[in-house]
């Protein structure tokens, strides 16, 4: 299990290395549902998501023990990958990222430009058991995106940095894929406050760690996920977020209409250029606020800002602006 221990120590070996992202707020929204609602603007991080705070906290501590491997690599569907490409360039190691073929067009061309060799596969699946056999080599470090302390730890200092800037909220929610940045979240929020409610989102076609809950063990999605929200598309939970998710309050699904809505929402409210896999995490503040009193305080942590105009283009196929956000 990750110490809060090991979160702060992240943040401070990170803190050099990232950006202080903003918090946002829609008064029109506040309004609307009854609460107030905060947004951790994490879209505006290097790299465009949140997954730079673990991959960076990886590297880092190895290089504080002089332990920095000579190949680096990682399997990802996007945001990792740039993360993973980005922190290898700032240590000066070359970095191979194993991905599938329908990678998101601005995500691949990041990674390639900080300097990361992209090697694509069918599946994830394919994608992974590629990785693993490339990890077997001499000196290579395979830094997962999720499944490990180091990156967990590092995801958790979203949390950290987000109770800095609006001190303690009734409730955090955060999307769930394969679970690292949840599991940071909720031990970062446990440890400052306990009686912060901790939840996640993840879509309804892609619910495995839903399901996972349910029966009690890791459960692995029968093939890829037919969802908007790429950043969640993972195949399964692990084992190292799996037994943090357990301790979460709630995890909510969220159909592929609510993940389109609340994009076309945030979008328009906040202004910002966010990812379908945060913006439905709205979905889930909704169906807690309507079970709760009103004048809740609550954190979003809007992971990733990394969207292209294909994706983008099917999200807004169908106008949802015209249905006013409500309880």
């Amino acid at each position: 299990m990750v110490e809060f221990s090991d979160i702060t120590d992240a943040r401070q070996r990170i803190a050099s290395k990232i950006h202080q992202t903003p918090i946002y707020e829609s008064s029109l929204l506040n309004q609307w549902l009854g609460s107030r609602i905060l947004f951790k603007a994490e879209c505006l991080q290097r790299t465009g998501a949140f997954k730079v705070r673990g991959a960076l906290n990886t590297l880092a501590k190895l290089a504080e023990k002089n332990q920095l491997p000579k190949q680096i690599v990682a399997n990802s569907s996007g945001n990792h990958a740039q993360a993973v490409a980005y922190a290898a360039h700032l240590y000066n190691v070359p970095a191979t990222i194993y991905s599938t073929k329908n990678v998101s067009a601005v995500k691949a061309a990041a990674t390639r430009f900080y300097g990361a060799s992209l090697e694509l596969f069918e599946t994830r699946v394919e994608a992974d058991h590629a990785v693993k056999a490339a990890a077997t080599h001499a000196d290579t470090l395979w830094i997962p995106p999720f499944n490990h302390p180091d990156i967990i730890a590092g995801q958790g200092t979203l949390m950290l940095d987000s109770a800095d800037q609006v001190g303690d909220v009734d409730a955090v929610f955060a999307p769930c894929g394969g679970g690292g940045l949840l599991s940071g979240t909720y031990i970062s929020a446990k440890a400052l406050n306990p009686n912060t409610k901790v939840m996640g989102a993840e879509p309804l076609n892609a619910n495995d760690a839903a399901e996972s809950l349910r029966q009690g063990k890791i459960i692995s999605l029968k093939g890829p996920p037919d969802t908007l929200a790429d950043g969640a598309a993972t195949p399964s939970v692990g084992e190292h977020t799996f037994e943090v998710l357990q301790q979460i309050d709630k995890l909510y699904e969220v159909s592929e209409q609510h993940i389109c809505y609340w994009t076309q929402w945030l979008q328009h409210l906040l202004k910002l250029h966010m990812e379908p896999t945060c913006a439905m995490t709205m979905q889930a503040v909704v169906e807690w606020l309507r079970s709760v009193p009103a004048n809740q305080k609550v954190l979003v942590l809007l992971s990733g800002g990394n969207i292209d105009h294909k994706k983008m283009t099917q999200i807004w196929q169908t106008d949802h602006l015209s249905q006013l956000p409500t309880l």
